[in-house]
């Protein structure tokens, strides 16, 4: 082979390579995740994203020599960053440090009374303002509360009320407390919604139930069944809470089964009225299930949720070990997670919390909390929603302009864009923009201003304008008139 003919050969395949290692930057940028990173576009097709979050690394107990955690079914933060895991059937409370690189603690009893007191089957854990520790203490059928110290302040068991059905056994599953030492409690087997506590241990209501609509065909076809037919039909009973947590106002977010697959998260006022934001495609439920390229078999099973600061939320998907996150409009940022046996993915995914700008998974057979860290693009999306949601418009858009940059295609970005622009009064710009997103509702908006812009801009010519046409109409028709008459006058004289 000649050397001119190898040298082209050779300059045709960098060429070849080049290309395809810059024209897809986004399959780059994931080739080292693990799992699909994805979102939705405005016909709810799939569209693959850069990746939001990636695999840091994994904790287990064995590497703080405290034996591998048994079946951990919770685990949160606390206000000075320590993070409590509830390893249950182990039957003890495990502390970490902030980083957690180092084991703080393991609470494994405490002093009842003057009698040395065990936990059995610790299902949830939570910490107050007060750094006070609350344990769902399952098996012991009790909610435990140890201030700082490990130190019994109080226990709750036993509930009573006309409201509860007659020999109703209370198994406390998931808790949180908000500021005013109210305590929110998911039940085993408690349909009526979750249980609420005072700051004394005394059951006070049921919080948040959830109403099943049932429609109008169901209604008939249940008419027409037979006695055995309905017994084999489903319940329309509430749905169970699965997860829980609470903001910084006190609204309470509370995860749940949906087998529609539209709302498996709420937000719940201090009334228990659900205000949550479902967002343009007025879905908070994970994966979409109607529409689009691609349709999963089976809604997301939703079983824990995680308040992040800013308005900003995240979802566990057990069903396909997926992670969504939502703005506090209700919409999607992006996707990432799944399972399988590989660093980074799930088997059985129970529970999620956030640490700084890591995302913590707790997994109930791998027993390890896996770590992931936010990515550029991440970041960028993460501050930009908070920028927005505290104000700061400007400097939202330099975040999004930079995001757009990593993903030309992501629509919220540019419906960002759009809204500061249609904040500030650049309508113009705005539409741009909103149009890019496909946000008809912004665009309809800014275009009904821009128009009225220009109206008000050109209200003078175009008055100007009327005033002459309607001038030139009447001279018309005079001249009209005249030129009439005078025909009329001369055709007269020529019939005489």
């Amino acid at each position: 082979m000649k050397p001119k003919k190898q040298t082209r050969i050779a300059v045709i395949i960098t060429t070849i390579i080049f290309c395809m290692m810059f024209g897809n930057v986004t399959a780059l940028a994931n080739d080292h995740v693990p799992y699909d990173t994805y979102n939705y576009d405005y016909r709810d097709y799939i569209v693959h994203t850069p990746a939001a979050y990636v695999p840091d690394n994994s904790i287990t107990g064995v590497s703080f020599g405290i034996g591998a955690f048994n079946n951990p079914q919770d685990l949160c933060i606390a206000p000075d960053g320590l993070v409590y895991l509830a390893d249950t059937n182990n039957n003890r409370i495990v502390v970490l440090n902030d980083s957690m690189t180092k084991l703080i603690k393991v609470i494994k009893e405490f002093d009842n009374n003057g009698t040395l007191d065990t936990f059995n089957r610790p299902f949830g854990v939570a910490i107050s303002n007060k750094n006070e520790l609350y344990i769902a203490d399952s098996e012991n059928k009790r909610i435990v509360v140890l201030d700082a110290n490990d130190k019994l302040i109080k226990i709750v068991s036993n509930p009573q009320s006309d409201v509860l059905e007659a020999g109703y056994v209370f198994t406390p599953l998931k808790v949180i407390v908000d500021y005013a030492d109210r305590i929110f409690c998911i039940a085993k087997g408690m349909t009526e919604g979750i249980m609420v506590f005072d700051s004394n241990g005394q059951f006070t209501s049921f919080y948040g139930t959830i109403k099943v609509e049932i429609s109008l065909w169901e209604k008939i076809w249940r008419k027409l069944s037979t006695k055995k037919e309905r017994s084999r039909q489903s319940l329309f009973i509430p749905t169970e809470f699965t997860g829980i947590d609470i903001d910084e106002k006190g609204f309470v977010f509370a995860s749940n089964i949906d087998n529609q697959g539209v709302q498996a998260v709420r937000r719940l006022n201090p009334s228990g009225e659900d205000v949550i934001k479902k967002g343009v495609k007025k879905n908070v439920g994970g994966d979409l299930m109607t529409g689009g390229m691609y349709i999963y078999s089976g809604p997301s099973k939703i079983v824990d949720v995680a308040y992040r600061d800013n308005g900003i939320y995240s979802i566990l998907d057990s069903r396909r070990g997926r992670i969504f996150t939502y703005d506090s409009e209700g919409n999607l940022l992006y996707i990432f997670g799944g399972l399988g046996s590989q660093a980074g993915t799930f088997v059985a995914p129970v529970a999620i919390e956030s640490l700084q700008n890591k995302i913590l998974v707790l997994d109930a057979t791998r027993a390890e909390i896996l770590v992931f860290n936010a990515t550029e693009y991440g970041m960028l999306i993460n501050e930009a929603v908070a920028l927005r949601f505290d104000g700061d418009e400007a400097l939202a858009v330099e975040k999004w302009e930079k995001v757009l940059k990593l993903d030309e295609n992501f629509e919220i970005a540019n419906v960002g864009i759009g809204k500061a622009y249609l904040s500030k009064g650049d309508n113009e710009m705005a539409m741009k923009y909103l149009k890019l997103g496909m946000s008809r509702e912004y665009y309809s908006i800014a275009y009904k201003r821009y128009r009225n812009e220009i109206l008000k801009d050109n209200i003078s010519y175009i008055l100007t304008g009327i005033v002459i046409i309607a001038a030139g109409v009447m001279i018309t028709k005079k001249v009209l008139r005249r030129r009439k008459n005078i025909q009329d006058d001369t055709d007269g004289g020529g019939l005489e």
